[in-house]
């Protein structure tokens, strides 16, 4: 009898603890989004697009699921892309690259252990459900 209620206090426990360590983690994400990314990746449609400097990240990851929709190959994909960046390596449309240029590398600026965090969360939140392109949602 006692076996089982140890038992199923562990078990209501690391299951809580579990719960709690993703929601840490989503927590961690968002804000190290903020404060590594979001000064030229903006998480919405810019209001004035005159004044943007890269990609909204929805559209960013509208193009990188495209290519990379299993969540491990894309992380993989953007740690590589983020620290070494190349025009060839580009998934952005022509236009974009034109406009915006190829993203300038972010090593010495964010960690790996950074990038662990931020790029799953990313992954898991853009683009939102419904989103088309250009802004525009279904």
């Amino acid at each position: 009898m006692i076996n089982k209620k140890i038992k199923s206090t562990l078990l209501i426990g690391s299951s809580i603890l579990m719960a709690t360590s993703t929601l840490q983690a989503n927590s961690d994400g968002e804000a190290l989004f903020k404060s590594k990314c979001m000064a030229c990746h903006s998480m919405s449609r810019p209001t004035d697009m005159n004044k943007i400097v890269a990609p909204a990240i929805m559209g960013v990851m509208r193009h990188i699921k495209m290519t990379y929709p299993n969540k491990s190959e894309a992380v993989v994909f953007m740690k590589d892309y983020v620290l070494n960046p190349s025009k060839e390596k580009s998934l952005c449309m022509p236009q974009k690259l034109q406009r915006f240029g190829v993203m300038p590398s972010q090593k010495g600026l964010v960690t790996q252990e950074e990038l662990d965090v931020i790029l799953p969360w990313i992954f898991d939140n853009f683009p939102p459900k419904g989103f088309r392109g250009g802004g525009r949602f279904q």
